[in-house]
């Protein structure tokens, strides 16, 4: 952060009194500016002992393989949001069934919930993020093109719980890419 977004003066990167930890400050109007990690909602959307991958049109990872996901807004629950997401990026309908994961992905400051969903029909396809959407059995998932290790870790995670049809919740940590 260079410039104080309350008045547009210089900020310096220091510890505030009474702080354990840098954070941006407004000399000129006292302004402390606090970064805080992103939530990241999503879900596993499944169909037919299939779930649906999103091959995605953005960067980063142009044309790689993901769950449904994306920032929770302003005023949305967790369950909203993934909702959202799967319906923008696969115009995919569900039904949120359960939390299923959450992960600290601390390179990059985001924490990511995932839920366990239930599509609720057939008419999905690819939206304004998506080059397109696809349903895909364990042994068809696309895992060299696969976009992020967060992806990755649940998918592999699902597959291991699924054979028993028991689906705690889990918890991980990703310190660096792949």
């Amino acid at each position: 952060m260079t410039y104080c977004s309350n008045c547009g003066n210089l900020t310096t990167l220091s510890v505030p009194p009474g702080d354990d930890r840098p954070r941006f400050l407004c000399e000129r109007c006292g302004t402390i500016h606090y970064q805080n990690p992103k939530m990241v909602v999503g879900c596993i959307p499944e169909m037919d002992d299939k779930i649906l991958l999103c091959r995605r049109s953005i960067e980063p990872c142009y044309g790689k393989w993901t769950l449904p996901a994306g920032y929770l807004e302003n005023g949305e629950t967790v369950s909203e949001g993934a909702r959202r997401e799967a319906y923008e990026e696969a115009r995919a309908r569900i039904k949120v069934l359960i939390p299923y994961a959450l992960f600290n992905i601390c390179y990059v400051n985001q924490v990511y919930l995932i839920f366990r969903a239930r599509l609720l029909d057939h008419s999905f396809g690819p939206g304004s993020e998506s080059l397109e959407v696809r349903l895909f059995s364990e042994t068809e998932i696309p895992w060299e093109q696969l976009a992020f290790r967060v992806i990755e870790e649940t998918l592999r995670q699902y597959f291991r719980d699924r054979p028993a049809g028991l689906f705690p919740f889990h918890m991980g940590d990703i310190f660096q890419r792949k």
